[in-house]
């Protein structure tokens, strides 16, 4: 199992007191490594004042080895001051885990499939696509640190009005003619024009193309059109029923928000959320021990709906999962840019990492959750200083190259100490520390935007340092050098996490 040294502190102390606990690092360090409240919950049930059994607590664990001592505070706080040899197995543990550290940990090992951008190929992809990438794409890379089986697919329309007025367009400029008023227009349509054969393969080709540049890799594609081959099969098995010429799902019986139209009244054409019960019966057939669906905020009547046709069919509707996103703002000289991809005045995810690169495009897109809109700030994302938070996290991860290039060979492998650790090696090793239960809580809350801010913490943590301590040729350079080789691990693992390169030199 990789190493969590906060953990496996709680565990020997859990062990020693035989109580379950959890710690938490003091916001002052005068109060301590680590604290913990375990006394407060536990004097309920043993019907016992807070302090005595925090008295209890902080005995057992001032004879922990790696425990140098124990303090009660307020009401039955127990504080722990460590010894330097748990900073240093700390240290060693990560060095151990190599660049596993931080991941496994789950319980039992399920195949996960997430389901992104899958936006439809009437034009090139836009920056809202992005973040829906961006996003998806970091929710997968934490499934996959932590010791789950990924699959990224990508579901497109091939047919149906929106293709239809995709393909007019193309084939209006061919003849010399503009769109048709609801066609799609811009420079994108012209270039397709100038091409034979049919623009959606073209297109989708070209979405491909952006989406490898961007760093995000699908395994599968799905297309719409075959999966609807099976509705004849598969709505008889649904809770239906006719009105007004159309067929409706009693989706609202079983947990949606509302009834939904499967087959139109005019033509009997499936809708899209007849299509949706095709492709979730898809996903779920082929194994899946959740299917992911990562999507815009203007879907989240979706949740409900893909929840109902899992109960309706027999399937495990927690097995089915939608994650949402709101919409990215890019702001230029304090203004914003609108997007419209009919009106071809958008902004296209070539052209925003064009202008800012791939690394600050996927940084930003990730740094904030994904209940809140997103403002970029194209003139900051492309600047190459330590105002910017990606490039400042990157040089941390370089400077820490560069130090290591310089020391003796195999240097960083012996890790020992040579005399007390100061306050700032202390304060680094905690944070490292952390990246077990960072990952962990950003899983759990399908939150990465945990990771690149944790990153930075960790970039501060490892500037403060450097800038107090010498490293090579120190008394304490053989620690140290271990010390930064560990912090270069933590902040790659970061940076891979959120689809960001960790250069060795800028």
């Amino acid at each position: 199992m990789p190493a969590d040294p906060v953990k496996e502190l709680a565990a020997s102390l859990a062990e020693a007191t035989g109580a379950e606990l959890e710690l938490e690092r003091p916001a002052d360090v005068e109060h301590g490594d680590y604290a913990t409240n375990a006394a407060l919950q536990l004097a309920g049930a043993r019907r016992r004042a807070p302090r005595e059994i925090a008295a209890e607590i902080a005995d057992t664990a001032a004879g922990l080895e790696v425990v140098e001592r124990a303090e009660i505070a307020g009401p039955g706080f127990v504080n722990l001051f460590l010894r330097d040899e748990w900073f240093a197995g700390a240290v060693g543990g990560i060095l151990d885990d190599g660049d596993g550290y931080g991941g496994g940990g789950a319980h039992e090992r399920t195949r996960v499939q997430v389901e992104m951008v899958s936006a439809n190929p009437t034009g090139p992809l836009t920056v809202a696509s992005a973040r829906n990438g961006a996003y998806g794409d970091a929710v997968a890379r934490l499934f996959a640190l932590t010791g789950h089986e990924v699959e990224r697919e990508y579901y497109y329309n091939d047919s149906g009005a929106q293709m239809d007025r995709f393909r007019a367009s193309v084939e209006a400029v061919r003849r010399g003619e503009e769109p048709p008023e609801d066609g799609y227009r811009g420079a994108y349509i012209d270039d397709l024009a100038a091409l034979k054969g049919d623009p959606v393969p073209l297109m989708l080709k070209e979405i491909e193309a952006s989406l490898d540049r961007f760093r995000i890799h699908f395994d599968t594609f799905r297309r719409q059109s075959e999966l609807e081959q099976r509705l004849p099969e598969l709505l008889p098995r649904l809770d239906t029923y006719e009105k007004d010429g159309a067929l409706w799902a009693r989706s609202s019986a079983y947990g949606d928000d509302e009834d939904r139209v499967l087959l139109r009244s005019d033509d009997r054409t499936p809708t899209y959320r007849a299509a949706d019960v095709a492709y979730l019966v898809d996903k779920l057939e082929r194994g899946f021990d959740r299917a992911i669906y990562v999507l815009g905020a203007d879907h989240h009547g979706t949740r409900n709906w893909y929840a109902a046709v899992a109960r309706m069919l027999g399937y495990d509707p927690a097995r089915v999962e939608v994650l949402l996103y709101q919409l990215v703002h890019l702001t230029r000289g304090g203004e914003q840019t609108k997007m419209s991809k009919r009106r071809g005045d958008v902004v296209f995810l070539d052209e925003f990492v064009n202008e800012i690169g791939v690394d600050a495009a996927r940084w930003y897109l990730v740094n904030r959750g994904p209940d809140q809109t997103i403002e970029v700030d194209v003139d900051l994302a492309a600047e190459r200083s330590q105002k910017n938070p990606v490039y400042y996290v990157q040089y941390a991860h370089a400077r820490i190259a560069g130090i290591l290039r310089n020391a003796p060979e195999n240097a960083s492998n012996k890790l020992s100490l040579s005399g007390s650790l100061a306050t700032e090696e202390r304060e680094l090793v905690k944070r490292l520390a952390e990246l077990p239960g960072v990952v962990a809580d950003a899983l759990a809350k399908r939150g990465p935007q945990a990771v690149p801010a944790y990153a930075i913490r960790v970039a501060d943590d490892f500037h403060r340092f450097y800038h107090e301590h010498r490293v090579l040729e120190s008394e304490q350079e053989v620690f140290r050098l271990g010390l930064c080789l560990a912090t270069q691990r933590v902040i790659a693992t970061c940076l891979e996490l959120v689809g960001v390169e960790a250069p060795d030199r800028m």
